[in-house]
């Protein structure tokens, strides 16, 4: 044998032997029953603010978990409940966020509410991303059903110019609302409307909207959320007011992998258009409606700015 080689081999085995392996993402991305995930990163960290997966009288309280590399996740336990939201009793869920004059708000749907019942889209803040947080309110920011509207599933976005507002809606119909600069209240429309709906072909609950390359990408959750054959569709805009015609589906059931994929959201990431969608979806074999996993695949376009269908990972 050479001698340089046999010095240098022992060497080099011993360099790649102690040098760290780099952890692959694995789905689901942490343990336990999470849905409805909402997906930021806040600087150069990433969060997940997901639903505690439960029935309804179980659900109330949120865990979030954050990640520096979107492989290992640290779980911040109970940054909210219902004994900081007195007038929420159950059914805490599907949570939307974000950062604004160095404060943290969580906007949360409360109580499953009908015509008459108090409940619907409340709004908590905290000084940091894992809380705790605080009812802002004292009530519901939107309590009433507007346009066929349940108000749940709402997500707040930012536009280039500055203004809030904030997508909602369950039973088949969606709205748009501008909020006020301190998230108390909404104000209206320069026609003086107050509600605009903007329900799209096919949609059922779960809006999420982001911007890229100037163009409004509008998205959504079709079909029954216990079923496998929940799915997200998508749409493109040139104003946040749509009109949002349907373009397809971009994330459903694989029967290799897992069902009911859907109630996402995106996150944008480090590098230039780098993208991911933060989904839950039903592991083969279960059957229980709260027996969800949250999950992070990355999302591509095409040459034209369409969404290529993403492809579900284990």
């Amino acid at each position: 044998m050479n001698r340089l080689y046999s010095y240098t081999l022992p060497l080099l085995l011993t360099c790649f032997l102690s040098a760290p392996i780099a952890k692959a993402q694995t789905n689901p991305v942490f343990e336990g029953w999470y849905a409805d995930p909402e997906g930021i990163r806040y600087g150069k960290e990433y969060w997940i603010f997901p639903t505690y997966s439960a029935p309804y009288e179980e659900q109330v309280f949120m865990d979030a978990f954050s990640s520096k590399d979107l492989k290992t996740w640290k779980k911040h336990e109970k940054i909210i409940d219902t004994a900081a939201v007195k007038w929420a009793k159950k059914a805490m869920w599907a949570p939307a966020v974000l950062t604004k004059d160095k404060k943290y708000y969580l906007f949360f749907g409360a109580n499953d509410v009908h015509e008459g019942e108090v409940g619907g889209i409340g709004v908590a803040v905290a000084d940091k991303p894992q809380g705790p947080y605080r009812d802002l309110l004292g009530k519901p920011l939107i309590n009433e059903i507007v346009n066929g509207a349940q108000p749940i599933d709402q997500f707040v976005f930012k536009d280039v110019d500055g203004s809030y507002y904030m997508y909602y809606g369950g039973w088949g119909h969606c709205n748009v609302v501008k909020l006020k600069d301190d998230f108390s209240g909404i104000v209206p429309f320069e026609d003086g409307s107050t509600y605009k709906e903007v329900t799209p072909e096919n949609y059922v609950e779960g809006p999420f909207m982001f911007i890229r390359n100037g163009k409004y990408y509008f998205m959504w959750s079709e079909g029954g959320w216990t079923g496998p054959d929940y799915k997200v569709a998508y749409a493109i805009a040139d104003s946040p007011f749509g009109p949002f015609k349907r373009i397809g589906t971009i994330l459903q059931q694989d029967p290799a992998v897992a069902t009911g994929a859907g109630h996402h959201s995106v996150i944008q990431g480090k590098a230039n258009d780098e993208w991911y969608i933060v989904y839950h979806r039903r592991p083969l074999g279960e059957t229980s409606a709260h027996h969800r996993v949250t999950c992070i695949d990355r999302m591509y376009f095409d040459e034209n700015g369409l969404i290529k269908p993403v492809v579900m990972t284990k």
